[in-house]
């Protein structure tokens, strides 16, 4: 089993810049690609990033490219997101997630384990 625990979350104002980390305990995350989803209150989750188990393959959703900048130390067993620029709608839970798979996936569904998210809100 796999546990993530998200941190890094935070009140800040728009233009603004956070880094979201994860840590996984359990077993070593290094061979599983790993992804950042969030949430939005009254709205579904959706797909943030991915990148795959040796960090050389990244995908980012549209609303997210150029500001936000996966990456991960799997010496240390920890994912990060580094959000630059950031706007209100950006408002959400972000979660983090890992899939027993080496390969990037950008469906909810393809990963096995989840955090339990932390909370990033940025005010206008």
């Amino acid at each position: 089993q796999v546990q993530l625990v998200e941190s890094g979350g935070g009140l800040v104002q728009a233009g603004s810049s956070l880094r979201l980390s994860c840590a996984a305990s359990g077993r070593t995350v290094s061979t599983y690609a790993m992804g950042w989803f969030r949430q939005a209150p009254g709205k579904d989750r959706e797909f943030v990033v991915t990148i795959n188990w040796s960090g050389a393959t990244t995908y980012y959703a549209d609303a997210v490219k150029g500001r936000f900048t996966i990456s991960r130390d799997n010496a240390k067993n920890t994912l990060y997101l580094q959000m630059n620029s950031l706007k209100p709608e950006d408002t959400a839970v972000y979660y983090c997630a890992a899939r027993s798979r080496s390969g990037i996936a950008d469906q909810g569904g393809a990963y096995d384990y989840w955090g339990q998210g932390t909370q990033v809100t940025v005010s206008s």
